[in-house]
């Protein structure tokens, strides 16, 4: 069988550990309590944490116990890791706002209960201790001159515009502080992480020892990066949320497929739960057959499945397979308003549904073509639908076009499509 460190390191998730002799030994050895911690700086996750929630559910499924650390007291500062400027700070109805939508999240991904994943949040101990409390138990045990080596420091103190104030270099106390509770609390072992992590991690490994004469572990996987380099979990429209509300589940099943061919690999290793050899499968047909996206077609199925459940991921094929013929008519209307959601748009009054605007017209004002000549062209050509259904004259619109009574699909073509959505 193979172990968890194995499984980490060919799935590509293991940049640095603390100790990679005793650690392995540790994880092979019985259960280990072992955490992540997630800021609350928006009421929902987004892709980007993907790794890190899969991490602490292979944590579970190794027979571990994860705990997944909310910071509503940490997210009250902000982390400089990874960051170029200070976060702005939030206020407490923000926060508490953030922490549940997080929470709800989460709970998709584990089981918690009382011999399950745990989840804590450290405004529980950050909120109650006292200033100089704080200073004689964990700010005398660290010197300046350590902590201004760490990467995460040490770039924004270089940074000629960028500085970096006291409450961010504050921080990695405050990080140290949540796993020496943690220890004290539910015996946590070990803290996970982001690469960009190793230096606040090694600071909460130091405390336990000093504190209490205890060896306990880090672990970081490298930060997910598109092959050109740029942040993952960002899209043309923005960043991908795990939350329905701000990223739709066809929106979302759209981002997985279409991953680039090559970081597909990575992705079915990182972010799925897939096993090996189904893995290399999709590697190897991903190899004979680029063109066919099996690989990608399994990413954003499992993902998809992993995030929203199978009756939404289900919804979300449906609504891909048939956006270009005339069975879209069948889409549920949330299904269909995300799947034309990149499509251009325009507004047309109940009016001029109602025969007062002819196709040529709509294909106008829906910028489909530039001209009505180009539209008369296209129309005797056999080009134009509505509703995927062919037009082959220049009549008026009428309110069986409107698809739910709001949507009229027009397309040009095999695949140019805009929508005029019906004023209310």
């Amino acid at each position: 069988m193979t172990s968890l460190i194995d499984d980490l390191r060919w799935r590509g998730l293991v940049h640095q550990m603390t100790d990679d002799r005793l650690l392995p030994e540790l994880l092979a050895g019985g259960q280990v309590t072992g955490y992540i911690g997630f800021d609350p700086t928006a009421d929902s996750l987004h892709v980007g944490h993907l790794q890190q929630i899969l991490l602490l559910r292979r944590l579970q499924d190794a027979g571990h116990r994860p705990v997944a650390l909310v910071g509503g007291g940490t997210g009250m500062i902000g982390d400089p890791g990874g960051r170029s400027e200070e976060r702005n700070l939030l206020d407490e109805a923000t926060l508490t706002a953030n922490r549940e939508g997080i929470r709800a999240q989460l709970e998709r991904f584990m089981e918690f209960g009382a011999t399950g994943a745990i989840l804590e949040d450290n405004v529980a101990w950050l909120g109650t201790v006292g200033l100089l409390e704080f200073l004689r138990d964990v700010g005398k045990l660290f010197t300046v001159n350590e902590m201004v080596r760490k990467d995460s420091v040490r770039t924004r103190i270089e940074g000629r515009d960028q500085g970096l104030s006291f409450t961010e270099f504050s921080y990695m106390l405050l990080q140290a502080w949540d796993y020496l509770q943690l220890f004290d609390r539910h015996g946590c072992r070990l803290q996970l992480g982001g690469s960009d992590q190793w230096g606040n991690i090694t600071e909460g490994v130091d405390l336990v020892r000093k504190r209490r004469s205890a060896q306990v572990f880090g672990l970081t996987s490298p930060l997910v990066l598109k092959a050109d380099g740029t942040k993952f979990g960002k899209s043309e429209t923005g960043t991908v949320w795990l939350d329905p509300a701000r990223t739709s589940p066809y929106a979302y099943f759209q981002f997985w497929l279409r991953t680039d061919d090559a970081e597909v690999g990575s992705y079915l290793r990182r972010m799925t739960l897939l096993p090996r050899d189904a893995i290399a499968a999709l590697d190897e047909a991903a190899a004979a057959h680029p063109e066919r996206r099996e690989a990608q077609r399994a990413l954003a199925r499992e993902v998809t499945t992993l995030t929203h459940g199978a009756a939404e991921t289900a919804r979300a094929e449906q609504a891909a397979a048939v956006l270009y013929s005339e069975d879209i008519a069948a889409l549920d209307e949330a299904t269909l308003a995300a799947a034309l959601e990149d499509a251009p748009t325009a507004s047309i009054t109940p009016a001029e549904l109602d025969g007062g605007l002819t196709v040529i017209d709509a294909l106008v004002r829906s910028a489909l073509v530039r001209s009505t000549s180009e539209a008369r062209a296209m129309l005797a050509q056999g080009a134009v639908y509505v509703a995927n259904r062919p037009v082959a004259d220049n009549r008026g619109l009428e309110p069986a076009d409107a698809l739910h009574g709001r949507f009229v699909v027009l397309r040009r073509g095999k695949r140019a499509m805009a929508v005029l959505v019906v004023a209310r």
